[in-house]
């Protein structure tokens, strides 16, 4: 967690929910510490977090290590943990084995020369890299010299036991048809372009409502647009919510759209699907790895509103297409995308590591 000291620690809400983080919680029997490290507000000077990191846990590691002699680290990203797990894998001779989620090759490689430096440094010493879709796995071979055997996709999942089937029933009755949409309100996401998509089809679907679940930077801006548009008293911006109020959401929507054009993998998608609920995503991202354009989900071009309106528009006129849709999905992901599934993979990677290191 990041070092949040007088007065950093009042600065922002996102500041000040980081200093009430504790060093030191039991979930679920397992023993998790949160330790502090420097780090500089907007990614300043990213391409030190590393060492930052490092010299944040170390002593911790350290204390650790005497009652837990641990036989290999996992480290999820590559800059900064990847970076810190690097040190400690030499310091304490174990394997160490990283999870690219997508912001290291996508944005983080293309800060400066040095965090690209940083980053391919860390994948070139890996034992093993985990990449969670097969678009990060395209991108790895154009920026580093690749080997197959390096390199596994395995996705992210759904926990099963959280997918609810209770249904909150505030909005969608006979009366209510509903599109959704959960992220971060930044740029990437295309909320904007949900809600020009949605004034393209309010006036033959009156009933249409529109909810958005997140918080960020272009709230501001899409709730001008929502005013600019005419269609406020249709779209309702819930703010961030918990991820168990987030699924009752997902239960009782009709489709659920985020034409991010920027995802590496995405959640949000297949946890929708598992609620058998029909999304729409962007072509050429990493949820191609689960839908099927027409079998399992909609794709679109990207940043291109007719192209989303289109999609919108044929499951909002054919409802049990839209229905088989979400069947489909729904079956899919909850038979190859659980994190019981991720598990699986996961420890035959460490079994591997560990093999060749022994």
């Amino acid at each position: 967690m990041p070092w949040t000291p007088f007065p950093v620690n009042i600065i922002n809400d996102k500041w000040k929910r980081y200093s009430r983080i504790p060093e030191y919680k039991i979930w679920e029997g397992v023993s998790v510490c949160y330790p502090r490290h420097i780090t500089f507000p907007k990614a300043l000077f990213f391409e030190s977090s590393g060492e930052r990191l490092y010299k944040g846990i170390k002593t911790l590691v350290k204390k650790i290590y005497k009652d837990f002699k641990f036989d290999l680290i996992h480290a999820h990203v590559a800059l900064p943990d990847g970076y810190a797990s690097m040190k400690l894998s030499k310091e304490y001779n174990v394997p160490f084995v990283v999870t690219i989620h997508g912001q290291d090759l996508q944005q983080t490689i293309f800060k400066n020369r040095r965090c690209k430096e940083n980053i391919l440094n860390v994948v070139h010493l890996a034992n093993k890299i985990i990449l969670v879709s097969y678009k990060l796995k395209k991108i790895i071979k154009k920026c580093y010299d690749y080997k197959n055997k390096k390199f596994m996709v395995i996705p992210n999942g759904v926990d099963i036991d959280y997918i609810l089937n209770s249904r909150i029933k505030k909005y969608n009755d006979e009366k209510n048809t509903i599109i959704l949409s959960v992220s971060n309100l930044v740029k990437i996401k295309g909320i904007d372009l949900n809600l020009k998509a949605f004034r393209m089809l309010i006036e033959k679907y009156p009933n249409l409502r529109y909810l958005i679940i997140g918080d960020g930077p272009e709230k501001k801006n899409l709730e001008m647009l929502s005013k600019e548009l005419e269609i406020i008293e249709k779209v309702e911006f819930l703010g961030r919510l918990s991820h168990k109020d987030v699924l009752k959401y997902m239960s009782d929507a009709d489709i659920f759209s985020l034409p991010s054009w920027n995802e590496a993998f995405g959640v949000v998608y297949i946890e929708a699907m598992a609620h058998g609920k029909t999304v729409i995503g962007c072509r050429g991202e990493g949820i191609e790895d689960f839908v099927v354009d027409g079998e399992t989900g909609l794709l679109v071009i990207p940043k291109d509103v007719d192209s989303l309106t289109q999609a919108m528009d044929f499951l909002l006129s054919n409802p049990d297409k839209a229905k088989a849709i979400g069947e489909r999905a729904r079956k899919f992901v909850l038979e190859n995308y659980t994190w019981e599934k991720n598990a699986e993979k996961t420890i035959i990677v460490y079994q591997e590591v560990l093999k060749n290191v022994r």
